[in-house]
Parts: structure tokens; C-alpha cells; sequence
């Protein structure tokens, strides 16, 4: 089955760039664009996407208030936020929004390319290290408010620190000498019982409450 792209930018250039690298993919497939993030949900109601690429700064509506917007519906698509600088605070915002990942501006298609299809599967981080960074830099001292991780059993803790590293299913199945359904069963888990949308969401938690140290 195809991977189905909605491209949110303010500049005509840059959504029919995305369109050419994206379409030019057998498996990928551009159904829309909007200027503005204003005109995101419209869209998404009538094309169901499986993935929004988001610009992060436009002028009516920015991609932070969209990405909240979209995602307080039922059903909502992966977001993946589209900026200029990776240390901008709009990213982190947006990623506490509920946007999956993010995607500079000057990533090769390549790249482009494997951060939809990993989004879109959902089984690994996209550019962990630079999530991490960004996480690390809101965490707080072990034990403020990380109560939540009584919950999780030793196992479930133990696979929500390698999801942290940017670990896949299988790879983590490999480390912990167990299947990879195993761990699929442990991060859906660690995912209900922290309340968060998707392996994103529970690591910017995990640091954000000192449960994952930075460094």
C-alpha cells in the first residue's frame, strides 16, 4: 500500500520541489498542498493523508497551532514538522504539538524520502540524535514529576530507553534477545500507559520528567 503526502508550505517553490521528489517515488504519492496552515484541516478531512509535511513559520496560521489543531481530531495523520534550523524553538514546539518529527530544509531527497516512510511506519525515531538534543535541553532532575514510570515494568522500561537511542522494533528485539512482536507488544505498552501518541511523544516525556537523563 502507498504512502499517501499532504505538502503544508507558504512558498509555491518549495511544495512543488517536495511534489517532484515525492511523486517521482512508486510507493509515494502527493494527494495536496496548502499554503498555510489554516487550510490544513480542510484538506486533510477531504484527501485522509497519511503524512503532513509541515513548514514550522507561516504567516496566518504557523505549523505549531496547526500540528495541536490537527491532531486533537479523530484519526489525524503523522506531522512532520519542515524547518530551517533544528534548534529552533519552534520545532521543540512543535514536537510537544504532536508532531512526529522534523525535516530541515536543506535534507537531500534521499533523506526526504526515508524520513516519510519511517514516519509513516512508525517503528523507529526520525534523527533520534537530533530529538534527543532537543529534548535534553528541557530535562528536568531525576524524580520531578516521573511517577508515571512506576508503571512500567522493568522490560517496558528498559525498551523506552533504547526507543530514546533511536532503536527500531528489531533492533531492540536483537539487544533484549526477544521477538521483535515482543517488543511491538512492550511499546504499545509504554505508550498507553504514558498517554503518548507515538514514540516521539514518550521520549520527549521521558526527559522532560527526568525519567531518561541528558547526556
Amino acid at each position: 500500500m502507498g504512502i499517501d503526502v499532504l505538502v503544508v508550505d507558504d512558498e509555491r517553490l518549495i511544495r512543488a520541489g517536495l511534489r517532484a521528489i515525492i511523486d517521482a517515488e512508486p510507493d509515494l504519492r502527493v494527494v495536496g498542498e496548502a499554503s498555510d496552515g489554516a487550510e490544513v484541516p480542510g484538506q486533510v478531512a477531504r484527501l485522509r493523508p497519511d503524512v503532513v509535511l509541515m513548514d514550522v513559520r507561516m504567516p496566518r496560521l504557523d505549523g505549531i497551532q496547526a500540528t495541536r489543531s490537527l491532531l486533537a481530531g479523530a484519526a489525524p495523520p503523522k506531522v512532520v514538522v519542515v524547518t530551517t534550523f533544528e534548534n529552533d524553538e519552534y520545532v521543540y514546539d512543535a514536537l510537544r504539538a504532536g508532531a512526529s518529527g522534523f525535516l530541515l530544509k536543506r535534507t537531500r531527497p534521499e533523506e526526504i524520502l526515508q524520513a516519510i516512510r519511517m514516519v509513516a511506519h512508525g517503528d523507529t525515531l526520525l534523527f533520534p540524535a537530533a530529538i534527543r538534543a532537543l529534548a535534553a535541553e528541557h530535562a528536568r532532575p531525576a524524580g520531578n514529576g516521573a511517577d508515571w514510570h512506576r508503571r512500567l515494568t522493568e522490560r517496558e522500561a528498559d525498551v523506552l530507553r533504547l526507543v530514546a537511542k533511536g532503536r527500531s522494533n528489531a533492533e531492540i528485539a536483537r539487544e533484549l534477545f526477544v521477538s521483535p512482536q515482543t517488543v511491538k507488544t512492550h511499546v504499545g505498552n509504554v505508550l498507553a500507559k504514558l498517554q503518548a501518541r507515538d514514540r516521539t511523544q514518550a521520549v520527549i516525556l521521558a526527559y522532560e520528567t527526568g525519567f531518561i537523563a541528558p547526556g
